[in-house]
């Protein structure tokens, strides 16, 4: 098994893993910034046997000053794992509605809590729609899980640290390129970037199909922004879920990268902190 397989995994190759018992847990986090409710996409139609997970409930402590999507409380995260069947040795799967941005922050979540065996479906939904293969409406049956939450299992920063960052190692943001560029910032009250900071947008991660771009068209992007394995590199965006879909693209070619969870709307929440535009 290639680091690549450990990290993602096809339609395919899930699809072959549901078919035997006991199959991997299957976790739903489909999300959309200003809805629709990702529930409700749920009911619509999921994987068999997947458990819907709330990104805002979940995957996130209530928003305020530290960013719109903080770390949640280890004990709620923990219970939420728990209550959706995931153990400590049973392999788990996250999917999202199709460019895996979404579901990375809860792989993220997942390795930063400690559990080490968990994928994100390449493509999402979409994909295995595509492919033809059954998707239910009914919720399946849940087994409680034993999974016990260890945080920090994955680096991170904050807004001091990604000062200094931008100065000494590499400061990705994954956010467009308009709202890098100050041109536009739909959701937060500021626009601009973390002075510093290199642009690198995660849409180009990722094929017109979602699925992420092979790994050496992946190496050939990091190292154009002067990602290398050796080199400090960390990422950013809004809120830190988009950031951790640019820590999981860095991973499948073997940089690791530490996240800035509090992102642009943890460094806003301070009007000290220096703010830069592109001209």
């Amino acid at each position: 098994m290639t680091s690549a397989d450990r990290l993602v995994v096809t339609v395919a190759s899930l699809a072959a893993e549901l078919a035997d018992e006991p199959g991997p847990i299957v976790l739903d986090v489909r999300w959309r910034l200003g809805g629709p409710p990702g529930l409700d996409s749920y009911r619509a139609g999921h994987l068999p046997g997947a458990i819907f997970i709330d990104l805002d409930r979940d995957l996130a402590g209530p928003a305020g000053p530290a960013g719109r999507h903080p770390l949640p409380d280890t004990a709620a995260f923990q219970e939420a794992m728990r209550a959706a069947g995931v153990s400590r040795d049973s392999p788990v799967v996250v999917y999202d509605d199709g460019d895996s941005t979404v579901a990375a922050r809860g792989w993220w979540m997942l390795r930063y809590y400690g559990h080490q065996a968990v994928r994100v479906l390449d493509g999402g939904y979409r994909a295995w729609l595509s492919a033809g293969l059954e998707v239910i409406t009914a919720e399946p049956a849940r087994t409680r899980g034993d999974f016990t939450a260890r945080p920090g299992q994955m680096p991170v920063f904050d807004a001091a640290e990604a000062e200094v960052m931008a100065r000494t190692g590499l400061l990705l943001d994954a956010r467009p390129g308009e709202r890098y560029r100050g041109e536009r910032e739909p959701v937060d009250p500021v626009a601009g970037h973390i002075p510093g900071a290199v642009s690198a947008p995660t849409r180009d991660n990722v094929n017109g199909d979602g699925t992420f771009k092979d790994t050496a068209d992946l190496t050939a992007r990091f190292a154009s922004l002067g990602a290398r394995p050796g080199r400090l590199v960390g990422t950013y965006c809004g809120s830190g879920v988009t950031a951790a879909h640019e820590v999981l693209a860095l991973a499948l070619v073997g940089i690791p990268a530490a996240l800035y969870v509090g992102s642009w709307s943890n460094w806003i929440a301070d009007p000290a902190r220096p703010v830069a535009t592109v001209p």
